[in-house]
């Protein structure tokens, strides 16, 4: 078994730890620096607002367009909406064809909105409107921002 040696500092002693400061090297000047400062928020501000013209006018253009298109679109949901109610009516009258007495838009002969003049439409409440549809017309149209 050898013997054992105590852990000693090697002779003449370690070197000595160097723990004076060491100063980073500078690249610019203070007034460097503000000047290229001010040249890039320069170019920037240029690009930003050269931008923002085009955008702007963009946005002009498209809202434009959606006012010129805007009637036509409720137009067009506005027929589709009749459509709907004719082929609601139709389906009724299909439907009810073998009940003596029914009269199409009416409850056992009584008008659904007494007190309205016959010549006054009423818009229909949604599962009305659907009645007659998919299911699943009534869910996409109805249901969709309920669902994830």
């Amino acid at each position: 078994m050898a013997a054992r040696t105590q852990d000693l500092p090697p002779k003449g002693g370690y070197a000595p730890i160097n723990f004076t400061r060491i100063p980073a090297r500078s690249y610019f000047s203070g007034y460097q620096l503000f000047a290229g400062y001010a040249v890039v928020t320069a170019f920037a501000g240029y690009v930003y607002f050269r931008t923002y013209r085009q955008i702007r006018n963009e946005e002009i253009e498209m809202r434009s367009g959606q006012m010129a298109i805007q009637p036509m679109l409720i137009a067009e949901r506005d027929r589709e909406f009749l459509k709907q109610m004719r082929r609601n009516r139709v389906e009724e009258e299909k439907l009810m064809s073998g009940v003596e007495g029914w009269e199409v838009g009416k409850f056992y002969s009584e008008p659904i909105y007494k007190t309205l003049p016959d010549n006054k439409f009423m818009d229909p409440i949604v599962q009305e409107f659907f009645a007659h549809g998919p299911s699943s017309a009534f869910s996409r149209k109805v249901l969709l921002p309920l669902t994830s």
